[in-house]
């Protein structure tokens, strides 16, 4: 099903999505952080802190800072690239795919009522 919006129902669909975010019990990101999720698990692996930063033009600081907050949610975690110490090899988790599963749902059925 192909749905074709107008900008002010985009921009209707976009504030209705983020307000289910903010008023379910779950966490509670910035658009970068969101930004950086989606690309973690819509993007193939290995994901690196270098390869995130240069994906998404900002500093690698910018993007541990993210996965620090990210990882106290247990939205991903991180470890060490066995074949190069310098890496950080950048992984999904449940509680993460769970997450994405919850906000796909949610936009799946703004966009229906938006269509409605």
């Amino acid at each position: 099903m192909t749905i074709e919006l107008r900008a002010g129902q985009a921009l209707k669909l976009w504030q209705e999505v983020s307000m289910g975010l903010v008023h379910d019990d779950k966490p509670d990101l910035t658009l970068r952080q969101m930004t950086i999720l989606l690309t973690i698990y819509l993007e193939p692996p290995p994901h690196t802190v270098r390869g995130l930063a240069a994906r998404l033009k900002v500093t690698k600081p910018v993007i541990t800072r993210a996965l620090d907050t990210m990882g106290h949610m247990n939205l991903v975690k991180r470890r060490r690239d066995e074949r190069d110490r310098r890496n950080v090899v950048i992984q999904r988790t449940l509680e993460g795919s769970l997450f994405l599963e919850a906000v796909a749902d949610l936009i799946v059925a703004r966009a229906r009522e938006l269509a409605a």
